[in-house]
């Protein structure tokens, strides 16, 4: 069967998709027979959901910024874990065949847990998922190792509500560093708490499993992203346990951590805006291949509501496709797919003209 019509085979099986189009535009009638220009409220198509919608009224507080106030115990381990790394991309022509394959399985189940699960399930609601799904889903954000699921929800309902200002968690106006790495080695900036906390994180909270998670998140991760990764090259196929440390858990590890940091730095500061050339988020195919289809970046921060994150759906984007194949085992369903039409629509009012859809 060809790979399209895959596609639309399992999008459209065994459950329902909610196709977002654009409201009715509200015109009136002036004097002169002329139309004012349409009122767009595409926020309202998900009225369960509001605080991942940029607010455009919010402003950085005139004055200097405070001090920075560096935490010494984040800088020395992700110091020592990426020299881990660089130690293990050494030893990777010397490691067994299993233990690399090992290592690109465990990166791919991580990432999920992030992208489809910390992402597009629980800090943007894009879809609804079952049970085992969402038990799968929070072993795997786990495994990834990035703040548990609560935590890292909230601050990403913020990085939306006030992108690229100072209540945004990795503001990208601060520098590629910041964005990427250095807003995990310092304080968080005051508005960042501030606004955080003004924040409806009401359905995160009333998630049994996501506050399971949130209790026992640290001895969780200690087995499920270090003691796991490590110990079963080294039982089941006999690989060394400096193999197992450095390429299948620290290597891995950090591959991850900065797939997912591209998303809030390269993606950006790099790349197209056919959505809206208004906001700093761009269009980036690189990001996307290492973050499994988190890459279409000014696409996510215009309709932030569509469980693809893309308009393209499968395209550059595993995570999509697993969302589906889910979908086809009726694990996930109602999916939020802005329609054609709105698209388009965004893309003549406010894209950069670096479209390729018509």
């Amino acid at each position: 069967m060809p790979a399209h019509l895959l596609q639309e085979e399992i999008s459209s099986s065994y459950t329902t998709t909610t196709t977002i189009t654009a409201p009715p535009s509200r015109v009136l009638q002036n004097g002169g027979g002329k139309l004012e220009k349409p009122l767009y409220l595409e926020e309202d198509i998900r009225p369960d959901m509001k605080d991942d919608i940029f607010d455009p009224t919010y402003q950085d507080e005139e004055g200097p910024r405070p001090k920075l106030e560096y935490v010494w115990r984040n800088i020395i381990l992700m110091f020592l874990l990426h020299l881990g790394a660089l130690y293990g991309i050494v030893l990777i022509p010397t490691c067994k065949l299993y233990t690399w394959l090992w290592g690109i399985f465990y990166y791919f189940i991580s990432a999920l847990g992030i992208t489809a699960g910390a992402h597009r399930l629980w800090s943007h609601r894009t879809y609804k998922a079952r049970l085992p799904l969402r038990l799968f889903l929070i072993i795997a954000n786990t495994m990834a190792f990035q703040n548990d699921v609560y935590e890292w929800a909230r601050d990403h309902r913020a990085h939306h509500k006030f992108s690229e200002t100072d209540a945004d968690p990795h503001n990208s106006r601060r520098g590629f560093f910041f964005s990427h790495v250095g807003w995990l080695l310092v304080r968080k900036h005051p508005a960042v708490m501030k606004k955080g906390g003004t924040l409806d994180l009401s359905d995160l909270k009333a998630e049994k499993l996501v506050m399971f998670q949130r209790r026992y998140y640290k001895p969780a991760v200690v087995f499920m992203c270090f003691i796991l990764p490590t110990w079963v090259p080294w039982y089941f196929w006999g690989e060394t346990f400096l193999h197992s440390t450095f390429v299948a858990t620290f290597l891995r590890y950090a591959a991850v951590l900065n797939a997912t940091w591209l998303v809030n730095s390269a993606a950006h500061l790099y790349g197209y805006r056919p959505y809206d050339k208004n906001i700093n988020p761009r269009e980036n195919i690189l990001v996307s291949l290492g973050a499994v289809g988190e890459g279409f970046h000014n696409y996510h921060h215009t309709f932030p509501y569509d469980y693809s994150a893309s308009e393209y759906r499968w395209h550059i984007n595993i995570t999509t496709f697993f969302i589906d194949c889910m979908a086809a085992l009726g694990l996930a369903y109602d999916r939020k797919k802005v329609s054609k039409a709105a698209v388009l629509a965004r893309i003549k009012r406010t894209g950069d003209e670096s479209s390729k859809s018509g």
